[in-house]
């Protein structure tokens, strides 16, 4: 498999930790959901654990360690995530990982640890895990992957080496899109994807554009008032949340935007415009604000055990409330 073309200079970064002997013990790799994170993660991992490693730093995909890799049953490859989603990473897969690397790698080469979503380490957790960092064990490296590096320990990202993903160019993402999607407006895609280009074309392959425009119709509904808020909230508990939340918030960004009438280009929702731009003519500016500030509360309450349908009946309920105030 081929290095995604945006992360060609994180690709070189890596490679030249290896040319030089100086492969870190502790690597965090941060950047937004859909940059291919897990994938570079992965990438590097099975060169570290290689025999015959290409020129352009690659696995060869031959050797006994490669394919022991392909086959998932690599033994100095140690792969840490929630047991279910929706969990943490406890403290006893943590005590189970740092009990196995006290043993010596059964290879020559190194040994290999990718956690992800490293912030969903619990407390207990984290704080077992950075003891192992303080002293880690002969060639082991440990690869943490996260999109929320700020939910990680300081004492933690202190002992990384750091590798930050930023969003890529817009012009190499829309090439690469155009070459793995027919779909028409890629750009629009990336837009709903906030930049993100896996994500994008997802959303392109699921046919989620679809489902976007089905949710933002009951949306307007509601501040038509012909639907009932209670009742698009229990349809919504069949459909993925964390997107959910993610469109709703995009439609209120574009709305407070309409209000400074703001290009097209500058909105999330583009092709929503002249419906929004409507929208804006009848909802002041200080009730939109309030409720953004509710969106973003409640999507950092997405990694909980909070009820999705109180979530989103309390967002909708909010927007109907909204609507009918400026009708008054």
């Amino acid at each position: 498999m081929s290095i995604l073309p945006w992360l060609q200079l994180h690709w070189q970064h890596l490679c030249d930790y290896r040319s030089q002997n100086r492969v870190p013990q502790a690597l965090l790799l941060s950047g937004i959901k859909g940059l291919g994170k897990l994938q570079l993660a992965t990438q590097y991992a099975t060169a570290l654990l290689c025999a015959n490693p290409q020129h352009n730093g690659l696995a060869c995909d031959h050797c006994n360690s490669c394919l022991l890799f392909k086959a998932q049953s690599h033994p100095d490859f140690i792969r840490l995530q929630p047991e279910e989603p929706g969990k943490t990473i406890t403290i006893g897969q943590i005590r189970q990982l740092i009990s196995r690397l006290t043993l010596k790698p059964q290879f020559d080469k190194y040994r290999v640890i990718v956690i992800e979503p490293a912030e969903l380490m619990n407390k207990a957790a984290a704080n077992a895990f950075l003891k192992y960092l303080e002293e880690p064990t002969e060639r082991t490296v440990v690869i943490l992957i996260t999109s929320k590096p700020t939910r990680l320990l300081a004492t933690i990202v202190s002992r990384c080496q750091k590798l930050a993903i930023n969003q890529p160019d817009i012009a190499i993402v829309n090439s690469w899109l155009k070459q793995h999607t027919e779909h028409k407006d890629v750009s629009l895609l990336l837009n709903l994807a906030q930049g993100s280009p896996l994500l994008a074309l997802s959303y392109a392959d699921e046919g989620t554009l679809s489902l976007r425009n089905d949710c933002f119709e009951a949306w307007m509904n509601i501040s038509k008032q012909s639907s009932h808020p209670v009742i698009v909230a229990e349809n919504w508990l069949k459909l993925p949340v964390p997107s959910l939340l993610t469109w709703v918030t995009t439609w209120v960004i574009d709305l407070i935007k309409c209000h400074y009438t703001v290009s097209s280009d500058a909105l999330y929702n583009p092709d929503f415009k002249d419906r929004l731009h409507t929208l804006t003519e009848k909802i002041d500016l200080k009730g939109l604000y309030e409720l953004y500030d509710l969106l973003l509360m409640r999507q950092k309450l997405l990694d909980t055990s909070i009820n999705k349908q109180s979530l989103f009946e309390e967002i909708l309920i909010t927007w109907a409330d909204l609507n009918l105030r400026e009708q008054k």
